[in-house]
């Protein structure tokens, strides 16, 4: 097992579902282009495109058009255009009427605009015609791609109808129409171009709002991930401030949540000064920390090879490691242990009944009974520990069920005064309500209850006055179990090793009794704990959870 554990990072790949609710984001997304920013932009370009021709139609401005233009029909077309470019930037402010009538209205107006100055300045030869393929192209890109099609027939209508009203009136010669039909291939052309230009952006724009959603939905799973990770997790930048902070490193170094950019030594003056002397990529690793009560087994991950780009910082609390180390050893010891336990107990049994009718016979002498006691002694002892071998590799066999614990801990404990000839002020149960319900596998807490009780009559002191006494907690939810005597109490090395399997202070002790209760107390939810009571006396309390 690797003592120095380091999370290192790892590729995910998901295939996240989108629930209801994004399908809606995915359609929004999709049309940016149908929202209000690109009528917005279609208004700035129309208001540029007035200003333009006011300086093109302009008195003041030499232009090679001057001898053919109709100046008074010119800027009368375009008085009347500026004032309804004016008009569409109130009603795009006001959002009404809706945004697809807006840009209908826009286009057809430019068309009729251009067609009329288009007119004034002689006609198709003016060259004017391309404004028009300017409307068709923003009134494609701004809507369906069918609709461009219907811009670029009303552009073509408009320009052989002005080519058609010049030539008649006897200002164009009929060469014009040659160029009013290659303006209106023009206009077909920039309409398809057009739309198929907006089909790929359409194309583009939902693939960019599925990958949004599904970076969004990763970012999400990633925090969570984080958040809800045993190790502390602290991300340093290259000035020594915070700028992450999961939960498991906020209880490890018992602060709150601190604001992102306060500093590392301000946080944890243990931590910076431990990152300070490893920081360096050559510099060691390893060592502990102290923080407060707690012993953090720290290691570092370098964000880069400059000092700017930061540091991964990770903690871990020592007892958990050691314990969890211990588990996987527990772990594999009972599976071979209760392997062992069931090829044991059947010639131990026999060993057992042999020494007990050697016992029966007349002919020992005294040191021969005296041998027989301790074969008999220490059979017992081996079979009870096999016992309680088996009974830790069966905890995980959890079958729990609501039961009244006050009524429950009456039958336990009036069980237990039988079987140990005791009287009532030797075990006494105590209750505040008559009735509290908890959950629970009643044979496993059957054994946690007698473990302790059998505890607290050897360690109790005589004549023994164990009580069991039970409570709700903080929380009406919560019932707490206490088992105190009136010992001297256990001192403060013993009680850190005392639910270590098989760590006893009796000579004929197993040292799994209080390590079971722990175990299968863990094994259905419920805390156990240790408390010295002062000035004598000792408390093991079970909370349920």
């Amino acid at each position: 097992m690797n003592s120095n554990p380091e999370p290192k990072a790892a590729a995910l790949s998901l295939n996240l579902a989108p629930p209801a609710g994004i399908n809606r984001r995915l359609t929004m997304g999709t049309y940016r282009f149908a929202a209000w920013g690109a009528p917005r932009w279609l208004f700035l370009l129309r208001l540029l495109l007035v200003a333009v021709l006011a300086l093109i139609f302009s008195p003041l401005s030499p232009s090679p058009l001057a001898d053919r233009i109709d100046t008074q029909l010119a800027w009368l077309v375009l008085m009347a255009y500026a004032v309804l470019v004016l008009l569409s930037g109130i009603n795009l402010y006001a959002r009404w009427p809706n945004r697809e009538n807006q840009v209908y209205l826009a286009v057809f107006v430019d068309i009729i605009a251009f067609a009329l100055l288009m007119h004034a300045a002689g006609g198709v030869e003016s060259g004017l015609g391309v404004l028009l393929a300017v409307a068709v192209a923003a009134g494609a890109l701004m809507m369906e791609g069918r609709l461009s099609l219907l811009f670029a027939s009303l552009a073509t209508l408009a320009v052989i109808t002005a080519q058609m009203v010049a030539h008649l009136q006897g200002g164009a010669p009929a060469s014009g129409y040659t160029q009013a039909g290659l303006l209106g291939v023009l206009f077909f052309a920039v309409a398809l171009l057009a739309h198929l230009l907006y089909r790929r952006l359409h194309d583009v724009e939902a693939l960019a709002a599925r990958r949004q959603v599904d970076i969004d939905d990763l970012s999400k799973l990633n925090d969570y991930i984080i958040q809800n990770m045993g190790t502390g997790i602290l991300v340093v930048d290259g000035e020594r401030r915070l700028r992450m902070m999961n939960q498991a490193a906020r209880d490890l170094l018992g602060t709150p949540s601190p604001p992102p950019g306060a500093e590392l030594r301000r946080l944890s003056p243990p931590v910076a000064e431990w990152l300070d002397a490893h920081v360096q990529p050559w510099a060691p690793q390893g060592g502990m920390l102290q923080v407060g009560e707690r012993e953090l087994k720290p290691s570092r991950h370098l964000l880069g090879t400059n000092r700017a780009n930061g540091v991964l910082i990770f903690l871990r609390d020592n007892q958990e490691l050691a314990r969890e180390a211990q588990q996987f050893k527990l772990a594999s010891l009972g599976t071979l242990t209760a392997s062992i336990a069931h090829n044991v107990r059947n010639p131990l049994s026999s060993i057992a009944h042999a020494g007990q009718l050697l016992g029966e016979s007349e002919a020992l002498s005294e040191d021969d009974r005296h041998l027989v006691e301790i074969i008999r002694r220490n059979s017992a002892r081996i079979d009870e520990i096999i016992q309680s071998v088996l009974q830790l590799s069966r905890r995980n066999q959890v079958e729990p069920r609501l039961l009244d614990l006050v009524p429950w801990l009456q039958d336990l404990c009036n069980e237990f005064r039988e079987s140990r000839g005791l009287g009532v002020e030797n075990l006494q149960l105590k209750a505040k309500q008559p009735a509290i319900p908890v959950e629970v596998d009643p044979r496993h807490l059957h054994q946690i209850v007698s473990n302790l009780c059998e505890n607290a009559l050897l360690h109790g002191g005589a004549p023994a006055h164990v009580q069991v006494r039970v409570a709700t907690g903080a929380g009406a939810d919560k019932a707490v179990l206490e088992v105190r005597d009136e010992g001297p109490g256990i001192e403060e090395d013993t009680a850190r090793e005392m639910f270590a399997p098989f760590y006893t202070t009796r000579s004929g002790g197993t040292g799994l009794g209080l390590y079971i209760a722990r175990e299968l107390a863990e094994t259905n939810g419920i805390r156990l704990q240790y408390e010295r009571l002062w000035p004598h006396g000792s408390c093991f309390r079970l909370t349920f959870g």
